[in-house]
């Protein structure tokens, strides 16, 4: 599993053809999610609590040593295939993308185990065309990758 995970002052979803607002939130992080052909719960667990857990966020030191609960930061999730492009040839591939069957449980997963965490998240909703605005803060911006966490 994928994220691109970004520290953001605010940051919204809508669906590209109506306008219609899907998620947002206010100080925390955007993440851009992207779930592999291959991965479980076990990479759903272990993301989700990575983005919990990352100390991103500066204390009074200005020193980034602060983690997302101590923040009062919101999440907003994003699902995002593109994430697991193959890119050798100039046009991509998504070969290595999880199907909407896998993907969409492991992806309300990570959703669900960060609620479970006590943060409010907000979503987009998979498999629509969306547009992401966001107002980065930093910028902080973060790839995370379970075969490398």
């Amino acid at each position: 599993m994928r994220a691109v995970l970004t520290r953001v002052k605010k940051a919204a979803v809508t669906v590209t053809a109506t306008g219609e607002l899907l998620g947002q939130c206010g100080k925390g992080f955007l993440v851009l999610l992207g779930v592999h052909a291959d991965d479980t719960e076990k990479e759903a667990d272990k993301i989700a609590d990575k983005i919990c857990g990352l100390r991103i966020f500066e204390d009074e030191n200005g020193k980034m040593n602060v983690n997302p609960a101590d923040a009062g930061a919101e999440i907003l999730i994003v699902s995002q295939f593109t994430l697991w492009a193959d890119c050798k040839s100039r046009r991509p591939a998504f070969t290595r993308a999880a199907r909407p069957d896998t993907a969409i449980p492991l992806y309300e997963r990570v959703i669900e185990k960060c609620r479970e965490r006590g943060f409010h998240v907000e979503t987009g909703r998979f498999g629509e065309d969306m547009q992401v605005e966001s107002t980065n803060d930093g910028p902080v911006t973060i790839w995370l990758d379970t075969n490398e966490l």
